[in-house]
Parts: C-alpha cells; sequence; structure tokens
C-alpha cells in the first residue's frame, strides 16, 4: 500500500513497487477522494463557492503533486499534433508544455473547478470518483503494451493483473450509491472517457505511457464530475 500511496501523492516515504502496488491503488484512490472531499466541505463552509473551488482544486493538485495533470499535459502535446512515433515519445519526456497542453488542461481545470466550487457536490460522489479513476489506471497495464523500453510505469507492470478490474465493482457501487441515476451515468463516462485516451494513445504510440495514465485520471475523473453535475 505504502508503495502506491508514495506514487500517486507526495504522502509517505518512496517505496519500490511490487507486485501489489497496482492492487492499492483503488483504495489510495478513494483515500485521497476522501481528503479531497473534506477539504470541498470545510471550504465551502469557510469560503463563497468560486473560492471554496479554487482551494479545493489546489489542495487536490498538492496532494498529487500534480502528477497527473503533467501527465495530461505531456499526453496532449504528444499525442494529439501530427509526428512520427519517436518524435512523440521524445516530446512527451521532454520538460516544458505546448499549445496543444494548454488546450487541453486549461478546459479540463476550468471544468473541475466549476464543479467543485459547487457546495452539492456530495462527498461521496468526490470519494467514489477518485476511486474509479485509480481502478481505471491499475487495470490499463493488463489490457494494453507499455510503449516505452524503460520508464516511470515500467516497475509496476510485474503487477498488472487483469482481475485488478474487479476493483470496478465497489467503485461503480460507490458511485451508484452517492446518486443512482447520475452516479451510474458517471461511471460509464469515466470508463468511456478512459478508455478513449488509451486507444488514442494505442494508435498514436502503440501502447501507455506513465503520462498517459496521469491522463486517464485527469480526463476519467473530470468526466465523472461533470456527469454529477448535469441537470437531473
Amino acid at each position: 500500500m505504502m508503495s502506491a500511496l508514495a506514487f500517486l501523492s507526495i504522502l509517505g516515504r518512496s517505496r519500490a513497487p511490487g507486485r501489489w502496488t497496482l492492487w492499492w491503488f483503488p483504495p489510495v484512490g478513494a483515500g485521497l477522494g476522501a481528503i479531497v472531499a473534506g477539504v470541498h466541505w470545510g471550504a465551502h463552509w469557510l469560503w463563497p463557492g468560486m473560492v471554496a473551488g479554487v482551494v479545493v482544486v489546489a489542495v487536490d493538485l498538492a496532494l498529487t503533486g500534480a502528477l497527473h495533470l503533467d501527465g495530461l499535459a505531456d499526453s496532449a502535446d504528444g499525442l494529439l499534433p501530427h509526428m512520427e512515433r519517436a518524435k512523440r515519445l521524445a516530446v512527451m519526456a521532454t520538460p516544458g508544455i505546448g499549445a496543444f497542453a494548454l488546450a487541453a488542461a486549461v478546459p479540463v481545470m476550468l471544468a473541475r473547478w466549476a464543479v467543485l466550487a459547487d457546495p452539492q457536490v456530495t462527498p461521496l460522489s468526490i470519494v467514489a470518483v477518485w476511486m474509479m479513476s485509480r481502478t481505471l489506471v491499475a487495470a490499463i497495464p493488463a489490457f494494453v503494451t507499455y510503449a516505452r523500453p524503460d520508464g516511470l510505469a515500467r516497475p509496476f507492470l510485474a503487477g498488472a493483473y487483469r482481475w485488478i478490474a474487479v476493483w470496478l465493482i465497489p467503485a461503480t457501487a460507490l458511485l451508484v450509491v452517492a446518486d443512482t441515476i447520475r452516479g451510474a451515468v458517471a461511471a460509464a463516462a469515466a470508463t468511456l472517457a478512459a478508455a478513449a485516451v488509451v486507444l488514442l494513445a494505442r494508435r498514436r504510440l502503440g501502447g501507455f505511457t506513465g503520462d498517459v495514465l496521469g491522463a486517464v485520471v485527469m480526463v476519467s475523473e473530470t468526466v465523472a464530475l461533470l456527469s454529477f453535475a448535469a441537470r437531473p
């Protein structure tokens, strides 16, 4: 568990990943979601909605060390422009961001802020969404090839088992309990969004990278949050 916690957040000491690291991604995601949910409740008690939304988004970024946002930006710069596969991988490994990164990251962050600025977002829905995104990430390595000979995600591949996908059952159940119809829609939308990102990466890179996994977290969470924010 500690290796998953250290990889997905700034909490805990750095630990070498093992065969069970991916298995712990979903519960660690739920734990991070619980922290964000607590901050959401407290921030809306202290500040107006727009200010509270900024605080929640900032705390979430701080908890993860902005790792997933960086993955989204790098993935956008590498996957969206027209270029050769080798160039895509090189661009994704290069520090800095380009126009495609801004075009992807800014709308995603604005959408997250807009949803989390709403005090009606329930704590359980936040916990469930954060758990769902990490569940999807944990399952991807068992179904899709890793695109690099080495890289950030390589040490985790020894624990890539398809049965990790069983975590989708409790994650979906939490979403449904949070809000029956919108929770079910959020689960389906998050899964489809994650699949779209991975399929694009598979088509243009031949597989996934650590940056792609970060993009999956950001995109699937944001789509799920927007599903909860949709009017009945």
